[in-house]
């Protein structure tokens, strides 16, 4: 007897069931649009994703994001089918469970079928721009051969209404980033009901604006499906197709309704479905002749791979090792040196500029040893000082071989497109803004922290110092909030050198996002005897030791450690013996040994502190007896010399708080 076929239906009935069964049993989970999704993610899977499940991480495969990550059964259903290792069905039997994988959102580095963790709606399809964006500029180094893959996304009504979502499909069709394909589930429903009651947006009409190819279908008809997805990846432009869809498909008594969005449909309604279905198999089975066609869905990609491998094997030498080594993320032999050496050139000179003009110089020769770097700017380049040479020209439509890329005025955009960069592989992302506004891109850049990524945001006019643009873009509670987002460096450098520290640590972070909060207003070299230690590396530092026993300890960090150091001298004045301690990253200070922290923060002295921007957080380095002079309100518009004195932070007010307290 000839084993049954499985049809397109049964196919789809499988992601379905398992969506319905996995959440039933965790008591918790959003099965509509698993449900509703499941025949546009069927024809996708069969007919068009290029992956190898038994290569997971495959350079070129096509990319999968699940941008409406409530719907994550629909990805580990997917996993589970095509035969991933890591998704076998104890992991959809314990669904949203302490221990397994499959968490109630898609987290990258749980399942290897997620690219991206995702779950606050929006950053899943502005990420897809970046992985788009790589596989362009990829192509424009190694050639169609190398990269030429698809990044297709899914997205429902909640992706689209945030804000973040306009600053996506703007780039990407301004980019004309032809390989990028949003399938929309265009069920109608959000949490609150039908979207009728919060919008009346023509999406297609809006994405047009933006530059995409549009299409309208049925989501339940295979055929719609497959030719829609045909028309896509031949278009010119990123394409958006509208799949009308029922959510929660195949729930007899709740389907097309919110009450399915987002809990249990219950042990009856999950009975009538599968009466309905005629799928009349216990939870989490799904017959051998289903499972069979779903897992050689899952190896149809065995020969491209293949083929793939042997196009990368006849690269020529240094082609091949440059695509490798920036794919596995590791950093070009001895780009040290040029680190060394920019120090001792600094300590030499002693230059007096701002830590935004030093952070140009040491990008120039960092980016020129490392290629891998792209650089970008939210539309400030002359002001965050960005660009440099080895990164022209600028990344453009159809011009994919820069290095530089105009993110526009879109903050948030620009930092969730760096995380697909990150993503996808083979490139180190910076990107700049104002600090202020990293309070508009910090969704994004918690998303960095989460997923472990190396990207890099340069935040440029760090404090009250910027003076006359006045309090709404004076960063006074910034730099706490970036401090308290957990697995992130910060780091405020006082000098040319500490600057240059802090970018070769950010490039040894491959686990994380750094932060730069850089000045506006020039700083002396405060780093004048050239070591080559790196010493931010440790946090904190004794920049200047007290003359004699030493009563007082000054912590301080970027602008303010000068200030500072001139408190030392009228402290030395008042026979006070105080010494300096620059703490340019508080996050790598606490992980030093208790021993060397007790050394630096001097117990038993009085301890003050200095910053201009928020005294929050800094208790914990003073003490309760301890002082810190710096903001408790917002600044004001004024030079900056002016604002210093007005708001009290000077070097007399560090020496007096000091004096106070002996």
């Amino acid at each position: 007897m000839t084993a049954p076929t499985a049809t397109h239906a049964e196919m789809a009935n499988a992601i379905r069931f398992l969506s319905m069964d996995a959440i039933e049993k965790a008591k918790s989970g959003h099965p509509g649009m698993p449900m509703g999704m499941a025949d546009v993610a069927t024809v996708l899977f069969t007919r068009f994703m290029k992956f190898d499940v038994r290569t997971p991480k495959w350079a070129d495969r096509d990319r999968f994001i699940l941008s409406a990550g409530h719907g994550s059964m629909l990805l580990y259903a997917l996993g589970y089918l095509t035969g991933y290792e890591d998704l076998d069905i104890e992991q959809i039997k314990n669904f949203r469970q302490l221990g397994y994988r499959t968490a109630g959102h898609p987290e990258f580095g749980h399942v290897s079928n997620a690219d991206t963790t995702t779950g606050p709606l929006g950053q899943g399809i502005t990420n897809a721009v970046g992985f788009a964006l790589a596989e362009a500029m990829q192509a424009a180094r190694y050639g169609a051969g190398v990269a030429n893959h698809y990044t297709y996304v899914v997205a429902g009504d909640g992706c689209l209404m945030e804000g973040i979502s306009q600053e996506a499909i703007t780039l990407a069709g301004h980019l004309k980033l032809s390989k990028m394909i949003v399938l929309w589930d265009d069920n109608h429903i959000c949490i609150d009901g039908d979207t009728a009651l919060s919008t009346s947006d023509d999406q297609c009409a809006r994405f047009a604006a933006a530059g995409w190819a549009t299409a309208k279908i049925d989501g339940h008809d295979e055929n719609q499906i497959n030719a829609a997805i045909e028309a896509a990846r031949k278009s010119d432009k990123p394409t958006l197709i509208a799949c009308r869809t029922v959510i929660g498909k195949g729930a007899p008594n709740k389907c097309g309704s919110e009450k399915v969005h987002g809990a249990p449909l219950g042990a009856d309604e999950i009975k009538a479905a599968r009466d309905a279905a005629n799928w009349p198999y216990d939870p989490f089975v799904v017959p051998d002749h289903v499972l069979n066609a779903w897992r050689a869905a899952g190896q149809r990609g065995q020969a491209e791979r293949a083929a793939w491998e042997a196009r990368v094997a006849a690269l020529a030498p240094e082609q091949k090792a440059e695509f490798a080594r920036t794919q596995e993320g590791r950093l070009p032999a001895n780009w040290q040196d040029v680190v060394t050496a920019f120090k001792a050139k600094i300590s030499a000179e002693q230059p007096k500029v701002a830590t935004r003009k030093a952070s140009q110089d040491a990008l120039e020769v960092l980016t020129a040893a490392i290629p891998e770097m792209i650089g970008g700017s939210a539309d400030l380049t002359h002001s965050n000082l960005t660009n440099t040479k080895a990164c022209s020209p600028s990344v453009q439509a159809g011009q994919y071989g820069g290095r530089y890329i105009h993110y526009g005025i879109r903050e948030h955009g620009m930092a969730a497109v760096m995380n697909g960069l990150a993503l996808h592989g083979g490139f180190i992302p910076y990107g700049g803004t104002f600090l202020i506004f990293a309070n508009y891109l910090w969704p994004a850049l918690r998303m960095s922290a989460l997923m472990e990524q190396r990207v890099l945001f340069v935040l440029t006019h760090d404090s009250i110092g910027l003076g006359e643009d006045g309090p709404t873009h004076q960063p006074i509670e910034t730099i706490a909030a970036l401090r308290a987002t957990p697995n992130t460096l910060v780091f405020r450098p006082a000098d040319a050198v500490e600057t240059m520290e802090a970018y070769e640590l950010a490039l040894l972070n491959h686990k994380g996002p750094s932060c730069f909060a850089l000045s506006r207003q020039n700083l002396p070299t405060v780093r004048t005897t050239h070591t080559a230690e790196n010493l931010t590396a440790k946090g904190a530092y004794v920049l200047s030791e007290a003359s004699g026993k030493r009563q007082v300890t000054l912590l301080a960090t970027g602008s303010e450690v000068s200030m500072a150091l001139e408190a030392q001298k009228l402290l030395a004045d008042k026979g006070v013996a105080a010494a300096v301690v620059s703490m340019p990253c508080w996050e790598l200070f606490d992980k030093q040994s208790k021993e060397y922290r007790a050394s630096v923060l001097g117990e038993g002295t009085v301890r003050v502190a200095v910053e201009a921007l928020s005294t929050f957080g800094w208790e914990r380095y003073v003490g309760l007896d301890g002082a810190v002079i710096g903001m408790t309100g917002f600044g004001a518009s004024a030079p900056a010399d002016k604002l210093y004195a007005h708001f009290g932070i000077t070097a007399q007010a560090v020496a007096d708080a000091a004096l106070a307290r002996l």
